[in-house]
């Protein structure tokens, strides 16, 4: 099975993560899937892009499992904090709104992907957390870029810091989402956001986003490569390996 299914139907893209069994942790597989759906998507006729997930969590953050398994795992996981992080900034450019609906638990990268979105649809179960202090390790894939601007620095920090959980009542009072929904009506209110979306001038709705978008400080990308090299940096501190065993180990 891919790691992501990409099916495009009535203007409307559904790209799904599709490692359930992994949480839909990210792989180099997933990353380099993502950003294929993403080239296919900017080439179709699609006017609105849904992003979901397979199985009970839409996204555990970076593969743990794979970076433990690998033979250089600094080298492996600046390889994959920037393939993900391209897919992620490929993402954020398509022209035409994206929405997320997440549900379960959105963990790590796994926020990056979500706040990557211009739209975020929550299951009113959901759970946020950061995670990456329990394992030693730093923000990847955009996200020290993308939290603060979504929820200030402050109550960014805390999330990086303090490895504290939200609900989905707290991470929308907090600005991180944009709707909370029944876990029930996730789904279809979802999908008809999505063709509501459709009927929109695509052009104004892709000038908007620019306009929101647009930033004077660092710029996006580079955020994103200076987050690869400190996180395969991070994962070779023996304090972090002990950590990232213990997750392993409960």
């Amino acid at each position: 099975m891919p790691a992501v299914e990409l099916t495009i139907e009535n203007r409307v893209a559904h790209i799904r993560l599709n490692r359930p069994e992994a949480s839909n942790a990210i792989s180099i597989e997933l990353a380099h899937d993502l950003g294929a759906a993403v080239v296919e998507v900017a080439a179709s006729d699609a006017r609105a892009v849904l992003l979901t997930a397979a199985g009970a969590r839409f996204c555990a953050g970076g593969d743990l499992g794979a970076m433990v398994a690998a033979d250089d795992q600094a080298a492996f996981v600046h390889e994959l904090a920037v393939a993900a992080d391209r897919s992620l900034l490929a993402l954020e450019a398509l022209p035409v709104p994206v929405i997320a609906a997440v549900h379960g638990s959105v963990a790590g990268a796994g926020l990056a992907v979500m706040l990557s979105c211009d739209l975020i649809l929550a299951a009113r179960s959901t759970k946020f957390l950061s995670a990456y202090s329990q394992v030693g390790l730093t923000p990847d894939c955009g996200l020290s870029y993308l939290l603060p601007r979504s929820v200030g620095q402050t109550r960014a920090l805390e999330l990086l810091l303090t490895d504290r959980r939200l609900t989905a009542e707290e991470a929308h009072a907090w600005g991180m989402v944009t709707t909370v929904v029944e876990d029930d009506d996730l789904t279809a209110t979802a999908i008809a956001l999505a063709a509501k979306l459709t009927g929109g001038v695509t052009g104004a709705l892709a000038s908007a986003k620019d306009l929101i978008r647009a930033r004077a400080d660092v710029p996006r990308a580079d955020m994103g490569l200076l987050e690869a090299t400190t996180i395969s940096r991070a994962v070779t501190d023996a304090e972090a390996q002990q950590r990232i065993s213990a997750f392993f180990s409960r």
